[in-house]
């Protein structure tokens, strides 16, 4: 586990945001289960999750918009990997699924697997805006340093830090079958 995991993983006990993002992303996929018949968007659900959290006083409406904005994104990535690939999301995370959190595997799981084929749609601006900023928040998966190249691991939801390797505040997900595992 490098630094920039270490302390990803010891900012999440004390950053509502990330809490906000693992429980926005619960709540959609809880939505879209409950709502499984008439197939909702994966947009619409979360806006109405989004509402929902700021209603309820868990968010300002800029928090909760930078959140959702931020499960969007993952999820569009997830997709995109899904779609170019055809592997599963363990390629995806590129490490063992057993480090995840369990509730972060299902919650991913079913959003990516009930929302498909809007995610189809999705790629393509996925693949144009798919870089990550330093200091936003990402869920589980592998980042890399758009400068250096450096690995940053997330096994469950984080603020991204700075690249420990340059200091570099830019990164992407590894392109599909990019399977060196650094």
């Amino acid at each position: 586990m490098n630094d920039s995991n270490q302390r990803q993983t010891t900012d999440h006990t004390t950053d509502r945001l990330v809490d906000a993002y693992d429980e926005m992303l619960k709540r959609t996929r809880d939505g879209i289960e409950q709502a499984q018949e008439s197939t909702p968007k994966l947009r619409h659900m979360l806006e109405q999750v989004r509402d929902n959290m700021v209603e309820l006083g868990e968010l300002s409406r800029e928090e909760a918009a930078k959140i959702a904005d931020y499960v969007e994104r993952d999820v569009e990535d997830a997709a995109h990997w899904l779609v170019d690939t055809g592997e599963d999301l363990r390629d995806w995370w590129r490490f063992d699924l057993a480090l995840i959190e369990q509730r972060m595997l299902d919650a991913f799981t079913s959003v990516a697997d009930q929302t498909s084929l809007q995610l189809r749609q999705w790629a393509e601006r996925a693949r144009q805006a798919s870089l990550y900023q330093a200091g936003q928040i990402t869920g589980p998966g592998t980042l890399v340093c758009d400068k250096c190249g450096a690995e940053t691991h997330f096994t469950r939801s984080g603020r991204i830090p700075a690249c420990a390797e340059c200091g570099n505040l830019t990164f992407r997900r590894p392109p599909p079958g990019d399977k060196n595992d650094g």
